[in-house]
């Protein structure tokens, strides 16, 4: 298996990936108006918690409220007549319109609480997120420096922002709503890909020492078949159960499944193909 001699032809594919993604988000800039599409969780909005005397479902109090034109609401339900909605920031008026509309359709509906979430609010979330990936980096760069070397976290680190990236593209080509579970997502497919790619740097310092006599690339290449069925048997347990999520969840459990699909599928591959060839690039110029 000659992985590392065909390293021009991945990070090929992994740099028209990475245009993609970047050209799809500026392209968003221009046409949208922003980068991504940034939820209520975000951008501000108004929380509602309605009960029912009936049993209801969120298929339709969404009909209802399509059409008042909030159907990208988020809505959760808490048992069977308590129904949690997150949406845009409305005026009383449309909010009352709307609760009338459900009167209508399901019976009494009783108003527990409004809450509205500010631009303030919002602002913080994209800080505390930011802090989020920042640190998760750092905490990268300081396990696998320590395990291993300084060059395997730099690789590691480089692979995982290229996961993020493309993951973030895709949601954003998509123009899907970016909430707090996209940021929780995105530190699962990180985790995830360092995980793998561990894996596969700890088999390369084993067979350095068991075959230190041969070339660096060859030593690469050989750790890479002895742990490609285990990297290829673990994608594809766990798409399994992200696929189920993705068409048998909830919509908000829809969005966050599809990141996690898009994001391990590219954390196997970043692995593989782009953080092991980086150390048999930096062995090569060393």
């Amino acid at each position: 298996m000659k992985i590392i001699q065909r390293t021009r032809l991945w990070f090929f594919i992994s740099f028209c990936l990475l245009s993609l993604a970047i050209g799809g988000m500026v392209w968003n800039s221009f046409a949208r108006g922003s980068f991504i599409n940034l939820g209520i969780d975000f951008t501000g909005g108004t929380l509602i918690n309605l009960r029912f005397d009936q049993k209801v479902t969120t298929s339709q109090v969404r009909d209802v409220l399509a059409k008042f034109e909030l159907q990208k609401s988020v809505i959760q339900m808490s048992g069977e007549k308590d129904v949690f909605i997150r949406t845009d920031p409305i005026s009383t008026q449309k909010r009352v319109e709307f609760t009338g509309e459900l009167e209508k359709e399901y019976g009494n509906v009783e108003l527990l609480e409004v809450d509205m979430i500010g631009p303030v609010i919002g602002k913080e979330l994209r800080v505390q997120a930011f802090w989020a990936l920042l640190l998760a980096s750092l905490g990268i760069i300081g396990y696998v420096s320590f395990r291993f070397e300084f060059k395997y976290a730099v690789a590691a680190l480089i692979a995982v922002l290229h996961d993020a990236i493309i993951t973030t593209g895709v949601v954003a080509f998509l123009w899907r709503d970016i909430e707090l579970p996209f940021i929780a997502a995105i530190l699962t497919i990180m985790g995830y890909s360092i995980n793998d790619t561990i894996v596969i740097f700890d088999r390369i310092r084993e067979n350095l020492k068991k075959y230190g006599k041969k070339r660096f690339v060859d030593v690469v290449n050989k750790s890479i078949a002895e742990t490609l069925p285990r990297s290829i048997n673990t994608v594809l347990t766990t798409t399994i159960v992200v696929l189920c999520l993705l068409f048998f969840g909830g919509k908000t459990l829809k969005d966050f499944s599809l990141v996690l699909l898009v994001g391990f599928s590219i954390g196997t591959y970043s692995s593989i193909f782009i953080a092991s060839p980086l150390i048999a690039l930096w062995e090569k110029r060393k």
